[in-house]
């Protein structure tokens, strides 16, 4: 089994987010369980000098761009055991940042024309192609209309992620002959609402769509969550699977993470309140053993539920003792809100602004629950990586969080839950872990519990290989 992880950023190469985390995580899970997979993507700019090192130029080719005829150096290099093929082109990827740039669609309708135009050269003909988001959406594409029949291609199967629907690679019908190069026939493939939608054309062709989570699978089927594509996801959802993400469990160890103030784990849990005290410390806190300490690491934005924290911050401080520590950056409201709140309560609340990932993993592992509200979310890896480090989560119960987290009303449970997108909700679910934390028995059977979950990658990669192997027999 031969499978070709194509994506637009991968660690340890290049990441903005949650893809780049899974791109460099993942095709090493398999890589351990004997599947062939190596990973393909761009060579950016902002590749450090040291990686670059690393890298040992293969050949060049020269790949169909519409009209166009445009230069792709293939690169060599290893990561975790796995190989990566970086793709040069100075024009395309020889910029500042990852995206947002105005031929965006240009670029990675190179980019996934270059995938399959280099399989002859890399001695790699895969069974399987797996494409991620709107960037490689256009791979399934090409492939079922331009590569299908052609010699050295024949057999291969391509299987769609898609890590967050709202982003889709949306474009005027322009596109379609000018850029794309596809002919007026195929122009149904990619066009939906009056435009050209590179989501839906991977949706259209690939053999197999996933998501990152059983439950957003569920949820972008519902016009609430799917951005306009909830139809397209109807239509086709014969061929629509969720498999929750992992973590690296070996990078996020309370056992031997060096970022962290002191190491602890399930046997030996002592360290997790040296960490608390130490990170109160850091913030300027006062430390108090007896007082819960709630953390935040996240985009401060609307989706992830800061309009519901903003609503019930001032009643929480005033109904409790709790104390909150914040790390992220997003929009000026939440920003604003949150240095006020620090300023008017500087024992109990303390943020910074920005996103620093040592600090991160400090917080991880100092707080005693995590506060992660959203709206929606796709997977999720906070949650996950809050419980690898014994500090509860207090989640909505919308895509991977509810995948992960289950309420521990019951005795059962590894977190706190709640449905509605509701502030008031949000508030009970707060209140109802600060007494969980009162129960001196109780509350260290939580965290050990929390710190004996496993959400490493090994059960998702074996449900990805229980697909790859499926769909190759097909």
């Amino acid at each position: 089994m031969k499978v070709l992880y194509a994506a637009s950023e991968a660690l340890p190469f290049m990441s903005s987010g949650g893809l780049g985390d899974v791109a460099g995580s993942l095709p090493q899970a398999l890589r351990k369980r004997l599947i062939g997979c190596r990973i393909v993507m761009p060579l950016y700019k902002g590749i450090s000098p040291e990686l670059r090192e690393q890298m040992k130029f293969i050949t060049s080719i020269i790949v169909p761009v519409a009209w166009r005829k445009q230069y792709c150096g293939i690169f060599e290099a290893r990561a975790g055991g796995v190989i990566y093929y970086l793709l040069d082109n100075e024009y395309y990827f020889n910029r500042d940042g990852l995206y947002g740039h105005y031929d965006d669609a240009e670029r990675f309708a190179f980019f996934s024309r270059a995938v399959l135009e280099i399989i002859p050269h890399i001695d790699f003909k895969p069974d399987v192609i797996h494409c991620n988001d709107w960037q490689t959406a256009m791979i399934p594409v090409y492939y079922s209309t331009l590569y299908t029949a052609s010699a050295g291609y024949e057999n291969i199967k391509t299987v769609f992620t898609i890590h967050n629907i709202q982003y889709q690679g949306i474009y005027g019908r322009g596109l379609l002959g000018d850029v794309l190069g596809l002919p007026d026939n195929k122009a149904s493939l990619l066009e939906y609402n009056n435009a050209i939608n590179l989501m839906k054309g991977g949706i259209e062709c690939a053999d197999i769509v996933t998501t990152v989570s059983p439950t957003y699978a569920k949820e972008i089927m519902d016009p609430w969550y799917s951005h306009g594509l909830d139809s397209i996801i109807r239509e086709r959802s014969f061929k629509l699977r969720g498999i929750l993400n992992g973590i690296d469990d070996a990078s996020y160890n309370p056992a031997d993470d060096k970022d962290i103030f002191f190491n602890y784990s399930a046997e030996k849990p002592a360290g997790k309140a040296k960490n608390k005290a130490a990170l109160l410390e850091l913030f300027g806190l006062t430390v108090k053993a007896d007082v819960p300490l709630f953390g935040i690491v996240s985009r401060l934005v609307s989706h992830k539920g800061f309009d519901l924290v903003k609503a019930i911050l001032q009643e929480l401080i005033d109904n409790s003792k709790m104390q909150l520590v914040i790390l992220g950056t997003g929009d000026i409201e939440y920003e604003d809100f949150f240095t006020g709140m620090a300023a008017e309560y500087p024992e109990r609340v303390a943020v910074r602004i920005g996103f620093v990932p040592d600090l991160a993993r400090k917080i991880y592992a100092g707080c005693d629950m995590f506060i992660m509200p959203s709206k929606s979310e796709p997977c999720g890896l906070a949650q996950m990586v809050a419980l690898r480090y014994g500090t509860i989560p207090i989640v909505r119960e919308t895509g991977g969080p509810k995948d992960s987290v289950t309420d521990s009303g019951d005795g059962q449970g590894n977190g706190f839950t709640f449905k509605g997108y509701n502030a008031q909700e949000l508030l009970q679910t707060c209140l109802r872990a600060i007494d969980g934390y009162g129960n001196k028995k109780g509350w260290p059977v939580l965290v050990k519990r929390a710190l004996m979950c496993d959400n490493s990658w090994g059960q998702s990669a074996n449900e990805y290989i229980k697909m790859y192997k499926d769909l190759t027999k097909i």
